[in-house]
């Protein structure tokens, strides 16, 4: 792989990664067009393309951390404080009132919950790469995702689904776990990571910028483990093939710069509820996905 091919990928990544129309699809849509133009990138499926790929990944939560910086400090401040006032023992009857460190630990349950039933349907899920049908079917749920998220509002909301009520103290086991799953089944190729936990979160009643923390900050550590899995994989497989560690820290840094800007408009857009501008957009997407195949059938 050439460093020019490597900042297109990081290009493709840092811009889809938080647009919410699913980041894994674009980047193999990408690649597969590129192979067919003759190319050197190794096929989609291969253990170093992978790699790659969640090296870019990581690169994009570089600018998770610079664009949400404050509000991850602001946890970081509130651990701290929460364990200078004796409040992570539950033998104190305090625990509860440890919203921050709380937070995180959920957090953590809901990385969890993708773990196991990421590693459990893992084949399945890649199965899905070589179906149009399913592809484009999930492109169209991510589509009818993001254009209700734009519909959820208190002002909208009835007694039974409340928007907008859940903030940090508000959030549940069962909330983690639900926003567990839901990032789990956004490991399907079509469906939005960032689209289906923000739309999961606000449909439990997180407040929409509670809703884009949780998403955001929970992806930090899935997308590290699930690349020091992959890289041990690699490691202890064929090694790290034609990828060169220039390329990989191209990707990267690519990723992380572009990401940087695609994060703040997208949040902008949140907040504004004006995502069903995307919604068009995967529509399309899926229309042509299932009409030509394309990126669907890996080559190699």
């Amino acid at each position: 792989m050439t460093l020019l091919i490597a900042l297109v990928l990081g290009i493709v990544q840092g811009v889809f990664m938080f647009v919410p129309v699913s980041s894994t699809s674009h980047l193999v849509l990408t690649q597969t067009w590129l192979r067919g133009q003759g190319y050197d990138v190794p096929p989609p499926d291969s253990p170093e393309l992978i790699l790659f790929d969640l090296v870019v990944h990581v690169g994009t939560l570089v600018s998770v951390v610079i664009v949400m910086g404050d509000g991850l400090r602001e946890l970081a401040a509130g651990v701290r404080e929460d364990r200078a006032a004796g409040r992570l023992s539950r033998g104190g009857g305090t625990f509860a009132e440890a919203t921050a460190s709380r937070l995180i630990l959920l957090m953590l349950l809901s990385v969890a919950v993708t773990g196991v039933l990421g590693l459990t349907f893992q084949d399945l899920l890649t199965q899905v790469f070589g179906s149009p049908t399913l592809v484009a079917g999930a492109l169209v749920v991510t589509g009818a995702m993001l254009w209700w998220t734009d519909a959820m509002t208190p002002q909208r909301s009835g007694a039974r689904l409340r928007f907008g009520w859940r903030g940090p103290a508000q959030i549940t086991v069962t909330v983690a776990v639900l926003v567990g799953v839901a990032q789990a089944v956004a490991l399907a190729p079509g469906i939005s990571r960032s689209g289906t936990t923000i739309f999961a979160a606000l449909l439990l009643g997180m407040q929409r910028t509670m809703a884009a923390r949780y998403s955001f900050y929970v992806a930090i550590p899935t997308i590290l483990a699930a690349t020091g899995v992959q890289t041990l994989q690699v490691a202890l497989g064929d090694g790290f093939g034609t990828i060169s560690w220039g390329a990989m820290a191209v990707g990267f840094v690519t990723a992380a710069v572009v990401g940087t800007g695609a994060l703040w408009l997208v949040l902008r857009l949140l907040e504004s509820a004006r995502f069903r501008v995307f919604s068009l957009y995967v529509w399309a997407l899926a229309a042509t996905v299932l009409v030509t195949g394309l990126g669907v059938e890996h080559a190699g």
